[in-house]
């Protein structure tokens, strides 16, 4: 069994960064795409950035520039910069993996970005 484990949200001022991890554990052969996403209260859940084994990745327009994921495969670990944040970024963020032919998901950790 796979499990996430995410860390790294909390209240932020506007303008400010966080850093969020997430890692895998559990009976893992190899890790395909990692991504995260976000959910906002009343809003669909949506990608926020991804990447794959190969390390190319992929963001959303809203957070080009500001938001730089990367990976550690030893540590089976995926990372979310996130710099320049602002009240729009509000949201619990959600870590994602396929492994196995399977996808999993993290519990969610919450990021709250307010002066």
């Amino acid at each position: 069994q796979v499990q996430l484990v995410e860390s790294g949200g909390g209240l932020v001022q506007p303008g400010g960064s966080l850093r969020l991890s997430c890692a895998a554990s559990g009976s893992i052969f190899s890790i395909g795409a990692m991504s995260w996403y976000r959910q906002a209260p009343g809003k669909q859940r949506e990608l926020v950035a991804s990447i794959t084994s190969g390390g190319s990745t992929n963001y959303a327009d809203s957070v080009k520039g500001r938001f730089t994921i990367s990976r550690d495969n030893g540590k089976r670990t995926v990372y979310l910069q996130m710099n320049s944040l602002k009240p729009d970024d509000t949201a619990v963020y959600y870590c994602y993996l396929v492994a196995g032919g399977r996808g999993y998901w993290g519990q969610g950790t919450q990021v709250t970005v307010s002066s």
